[in-house]
């Protein structure tokens, strides 16, 4: 059985950091892709960043510069950097897995962007 668990949300000021962690489980997890999207309130869920088995990485543009996504194979682990925050980062954020014809997701974690 995969599951994820995501921690590291929370409520921040804008300019502040957070780290987003997802710790899998169930998957090899050194072969998937592994990936961060976010959803706001209505609107689609859209990539915030993503990073390969071979640790090339992807960045939507809205958080190109200021997020890092990064995966420690050893503790089946992907993070997610996030620096000089904005209310418009505000979502759920959900931590994913790809490969093998399959996507796999978390449950979610909140990260609010308010003054």
């Amino acid at each position: 059985q995969v599951q994820f668990v995501e921690s590291g949300g929370g409520l921040v000021q804008p300019g502040g950091s957070l780290r987003l962690s997802c710790a899998a489980s169930g998957i090899t997890f050194s072969f998937y892709a592994m990936g961060w999207y976010r959803q706001a309130p209505g609107k689609q869920r859209e990539l915030v960043a993503a990073i390969t088995s071979g640790d090339r990485t992807n960045y939507g543009d809205s958080v190109k510069g200021r997020f890092t996504i990064s995966r420690d194979n050893a503790k089946k682990t992907v993070y997610l950097q996030m620096n000089k925050l904005e209310p418009e980062d505000t979502a759920v954020y959900y931590c994913s897995a790809g490969g093998y014809g399959r996507t796999y997701w978390g449950q979610g974690t909140q990260v609010t962007v308010s003054s």
